[in-house]
């Protein structure tokens, strides 16, 4: 999916300066305990689905429709994960951003998984224990998710 209207225009008026954004993350499991990953196509990394929100969108609404333009994935959220600030994101683009992170665990509901948008170059299901290679941030997701139920990570 391309950059989100508001924020072309954001960059219109500040150019690559750091934006402070809105974003959500899915750690997605199916019946088997499978972790629904995608493949970045901007950095080449595995990673859980993920996104922006658009002004005024509720977070859960605004998750679940990035799981299904990103994997083709109809989920449901079962949970708040953790809140948190991310570190500094530098795009190949220039464009700088820093996150507010709501972090939700999710219960796969139907559809299989497919690169269903420009962002991914492959999605797939994975065992926790044959994960890919991917950044420490997107791996302390699934861990917080995989945690028994609990007061959300902060």
């Amino acid at each position: 999916m391309p950059i989100p209207d508001f924020i072309l225009e954001l960059r219109a008026m500040v150019g690559h300066h750091p934006l402070w954004l809105p974003g959500v993350t899915g750690v997605v499991l199916d019946d088997g305990g499978r972790v629904l990953l995608g493949r970045r196509a901007d950095t080449g990394e595995w990673a859980v689905p993920a996104g922006i929100l658009e002004p005024g969108e509720q977070p859960v609404d605004g998750l679940l429709r990035e799981i299904t333009e990103e994997t083709g994935v109809t989920a449901e959220v079962e949970r708040l994960v953790s809140v948190h600030s991310d570190d500094v994101v530098h795009y190949p683009n220039g464009d700088v951003c820093r996150f507010l992170s709501l972090v939700f665990r999710c219960r796969h509901v139907a559809g299989e998984p497919r690169v269903a948008d420009d962002e991914s170059l492959e999605v797939g299901w994975f065992a926790v224990d044959a994960l890919p290679p991917m950044t420490p941030r997107y791996r302390s997701r699934i861990d917080a998710a995989l945690d028994p139920p609990a007061q959300p990570w902060l």
